[in-house]
């Protein structure tokens, strides 16, 4: 379904993520929060689009709840969220959305964008459901993972709905090209992302 052309290592799990649990949820954590955030903007730009702003304004809300569950579970465990880290992964991603050409494009593109990132946390989520040695964990990141998949596949819904004769199946595939090559930098640190 997510058509990734890069699967995670479940071995990311043992080696990286399960020596530093704390690391991973603090980042976790920001992941939630600038989900978020990326759906404020996405109203911001488009504020004459009720439908797009209305989900938006749930994502927002829902983000936001993962994002306060996150750090109950860290609170829970004795940890402190650390500070924000930079997301590369996402950082390299924005890199490719068009410069210039157009309103629509540029919203094609943020919302593919956003599709793409929901992805990749999808599939990541479903790794660490299927590997991860703690249930808690397991259980948590299993129910995200449906989570996750819904707001990949509303992000392209509403690319196609709003292309305005742009190709979006073409520009998805650049996308899938694209991140398949930044992705093979990651999958080595304790991030969502990383």
């Amino acid at each position: 379904m997510l058509k990734l052309q890069l699967p995670t290592d479940p071995l990311w799990v043992k080696n990286v993520v399960e020596s530093n649990i704390e690391e991973i949820l603090t980042d976790h954590a920001y992941c939630e929060q600038k989900a978020a955030s990326n759906a404020i903007t996405i109203i911001v730009q488009n504020p004459d689009l009720s439908d797009l702003v209305q989900e938006m304004a749930d994502l927002v809300r829902e983000e936001m709840d993962h994002f306060k569950r996150v750090h109950d579970i860290i609170i829970k465990r004795g940890y402190t969220m650390g500070r924000e880290r930079k997301d590369n992964y996402v950082n390299e991603l924005f890199k490719f959305l068009t410069k210039g050409g157009g309103r629509s494009i540029q919203r094609v593109d943020r919302l593919l964008f956003s599709a793409m990132i929901e992805a990749r946390s999808c599939e990541r989520f479903k790794v660490l459901s299927e590997n991860i040695g703690d249930p808690e964990l397991s259980e948590f990141y299993r129910e995200l993972m449906i989570s996750e998949a819904g707001h990949y596949t509303m992000f392209l819904k509403f690319a196609k709905k709003y292309a305005d004769g742009i190709d979006v199946d073409k520009r998805w595939e650049d996308f899938l090209v694209y991140e398949a090559e930044v992705i093979k930098n990651y999958g080595k640190a304790e991030t969502i992302h990383g």
